[in-house]
């Protein structure tokens, strides 16, 4: 066996999301023959990549269909996060894809989603920053369980900046984290816009594949001023099944899609889509109406990130400060975990397809 004669075997192996051999995407790194013995490793775009078992066993079958059948294959994996950005070197310069939570109306569970998609990115192997853009409402100190924490400060830019927490292996930053939160923050959207620009030009996110964040609900000045600041890579949408949210959910697609805006929405996801009692886990209950989400996706051509179920450990681990990714809860953790590798899938494709993300720029 040579190297030439595996490469071109796998030229056969197709990357299911960019459209292209992994061979020709140069995918493919250190590849050692030693007698039968065969390895190499694949360069994933995102460590959260569902379809590396799929990749893995068509490159194993392509050797020893094409080369050897007696080969002993071992594929490895790494990831190289993909990203295209107009601005580096600019803000957030270390940050490879930033993603905007959002939904249409409030109680959709957003912050929910936000948060365990951002740890069952990590969980994948990328390095995550969460940022609570929900001024009026913040719900990670809770939800992490570092209430009445503050962040500290470090050296860098005019007046320093804001070292973010981190918890459970990913940044944290929340407007939570450095009010008192018996008090109510009432300001109007200037000042709320400018808290904003904060958590993006003052804190230290440092390196990060990518920056979730968790958008107040609806559409209004802090989502402008975001998109404004930085390029935001893609938008997830939440939904519940129900007419009220899908009809809100709307309004947020048709806002991201305007032509000043132009955000591309790397997908859907439908919360509480059924209800499962811890005692009959087989059993599904859809109490808010049926596949909504998934239909909403279907109407405008958005791909569909999955459902999550309604569970009362999922609300439990959120106000004990223990998302559920970071449960046993096997089957609900599954759900989350579909849903992120598909997230970070449509982010790559987006990345590989689309052209640069950009800073909007909104004429009144």
């Amino acid at each position: 066996m040579t190297q030439e004669d595996i490469l071109k075997a796998l030229g056969n192996v197709q990357e299911p999301d960019l459209g292209s051999d992994i061979v020709s995407l140069n995918m493919v790194k250190d590849l050692k023959i030693n007698g039968n013995e065969v390895s190499f490793t694949i360069v994933l775009t995102t460590p959260a990549c569902p379809m590396k078992d799929l990749m893995k066993n068509a490159s194993i079958n392509a050797v020893k269909l094409l080369v050897n059948k007696e080969a002993q294959v071992t594929v490895n994996f790494t990831a190289n996060t993909n990203s295209k950005r107009t601005d580096p070197g600019q803000i957030l310069p270390k940050v490879k894809n930033i993603i905007a939570v959002v939904s249409g109306k409030g109680g959709v569970g957003k912050s929910t989603v936000a948060a365990n998609l951002s740890l069952a990115l990590a969980q994948g192997g990328a390095k995550v920053g969460l940022m609570d853009a929900d001024i009026y409402g913040p719900s990670v100190p809770i939800m992490f369980g570092v209430r009445g924490e503050r962040p500290k400060m470090m050296a860098g830019g005019e007046k320093g900046l804001i070292v973010p927490l981190e918890r459970y292996g990913i940044k944290l930053m929340s407007i939570g984290l450095l009010v008192d939160e018996k008090n109510a923050v009432v300001w109007r959207g200037p000042m709320a816009s400018s808290a904003i620009k904060q958590f993006v030009t003052d804190v230290f996110w440092d390196e990060l594949d990518y920056l979730v964040i968790d958008m107040p609900p609806g559409t209004g000045d802090i989502h402008l001023t975001l998109m404004q600041t930085v390029p935001v890579t893609g938008v997830v949408v939440v939904t519940t099944p129900q007419d009220v949210a899908l009809a809100d959910a709307k309004k947020g697609i048709a806002m991201f899609g305007q032509a000043q805006i132009k955000v591309p929405i790397i997908g859907i996801v439908e919360n509480m889509s059924y209800f499962t009692p811890a005692e009959l886990p087989q059993n599904r209950y859809y109490i808010f109406g049926k596949e909504g989400g998934k239909k909403l996706a279907e109407e405008y051509d958005i791909p569909f990130l999955g459902q999550i179920p309604l569970v009362q450990s999922i609300r439990e681990g959120g106000d004990k400060g223990m998302p559920i990714m970071m449960s046993d809860d096997a089957i609900t953790k599954e759900a989350f975990t579909h849903f992120a590798g598909l997230a970070a899938r449509s982010i790559a494709m987006r990345n590989a397809s689309l052209e640069a993300t950009r800073v909007v720029e909104v004429v009144a």
